[in-house]
């Protein structure tokens, strides 16, 4: 029986999934109020050309448009990877009540692995936090993404070395 937490993280995952099918970096998301999925978003840097195409961002704005607010006081957003300083602000700056995380992100995490955004005094709003919850089937798709990744740059590099032979 999976608790509540990972019940909505399975979502976030299959959100991530959709990334992993366009070659994007599986990070996925979902926005949960009164017990209800309001918004979803993946992670679409590349296809999109954009920085800020990131799917916490993508999940924020769908939220905001559905409630009518900027504001997402009572929303959980449930997210496959840790936030990055921009998606870290930005959950600040919307007033998130909680946010879940499975995977944290030792090299550019904002919720406790670099810096904690979230949870800074110094703000005006500080974000509820739980990690690690799925965190085991998060980083091994992330893992196997990247050692692909590596492969293909290497294969793509091999191809090119012998292509300048030719």
């Amino acid at each position: 029986m999976l608790t509540k937490d990972e019940k909505y993280m399975k979502e976030a995952i299959k959100q991530a999934k959709k990334a992993l099918k366009i070659d994007e970096v599986p990070i996925g998301c979902v926005i949960v109020q009164d017990d209800k999925i309001i918004a979803r978003g993946y992670n679409k840097r590349n296809q999109k050309g954009s920085v800020l195409e990131h799917a916490e961002i993508s999940a924020i704005k769908k939220a905001c448009k559905k409630t009518g607010d900027w504001r997402l006081e009572d929303c959980t957003l449930y997210v496959t990877l840790e936030p990055c300083q921009m998606c870290a602000g930005a959950l600040v700056q919307c007033r998130m009540k909680r946010v879940v995380v499975a995977s944290m992100n030792a090299k550019a995490g904002c919720a406790g692995s670099v810096i904690n955004l979230l949870q800074m005094a110094q703000f005006n709003h500080q974000v509820e936090l739980t990690t690690g919850v799925l965190d085991e089937e998060c980083s091994t798709m992330l893992s196997d993404f990247f050692k692909e990744l590596r492969k293909k740059k290497k294969k793509l590099k091999k191809l090119r070395k012998e292509q300048e032979e030719n």
